[in-house]
């Protein structure tokens, strides 16, 4: 039976198990997670947060990260400034990227959400307001939903990977990680 383990990535850590930076100094999943033989699924930026699913079968690992297969991957992005309909409407469209277009993308502002405080905090401007969005998307390339937001004119402040496919980072504090059903 294959193992998936679900993991409430903290800022500033790595996706890997090893800093292959030039001092090795930034913390890892091996500071928080200690089983032999678990890979990432997938990527999850060093300065984003939320789920990352680590497992030890291989199929299992391509099924969910390969965008072949269309997993869906839902964040809470906090940006700078109001989306209007009309920039939201484009995110529902699919907005186009220095790589091409992206597919459509589920979209909806939301209320500010109770989540854990990030260590550090985000930069606050007093004169540009902020709010919160749900954002899914079926894809997953590099630095995606961050492009996505400054291409629509409201640049991600704070970035948290809340779902993939069914499993959810919901009741996990940052740092802590879960052994569930694959």
């Amino acid at each position: 039976m294959p193992r998936l383990i679900l993991f409430n990535k903290p800022y500033g850590v790595l996706p890997q198990f090893t800093d292959r930076g030039t001092d090795g100094a930034r913390p890892t999943l091996s500071d928080f997670i200690d089983l032999p033989g678990v890979y990432p699924a997938g990527r999850l930026d060093l300065d984003s947060e939320g789920l990352l699913l680590l497992t030890d079968d291989g199929r299992l690992q391509s099924r969910i990260a390969d965008p072949r297969f269309k997993l869906p991957k839902t964040y809470l992005v906090q940006v700078e400034g109001e989306p209007d309909a009309a920039s939201l409407d484009a995110l529902r469209r699919g907005v186009q990227l220095k790589d091409g277009p992206t597919r459509p993308a589920e979209v909806e502002r939301i209320a500010d959400p109770a989540l854990w405080p990030r260590d550090p905090p985000i930069r606050v401007r007093k004169s540009i307001p902020d709010c919160w969005i749900s954002l899914t998307i079926r894809e997953g390339r590099n630095r995606q939903v961050r492009r996505m937001t400054a291409a629509v004119g409201h640049p991600t402040l704070r970035l948290v990977r809340w779902r993939v496919g069914d499993w959810t980072v919901d009741g996990l504090k940052p740092g802590e990680w879960m052994p569930v059903t694959a």
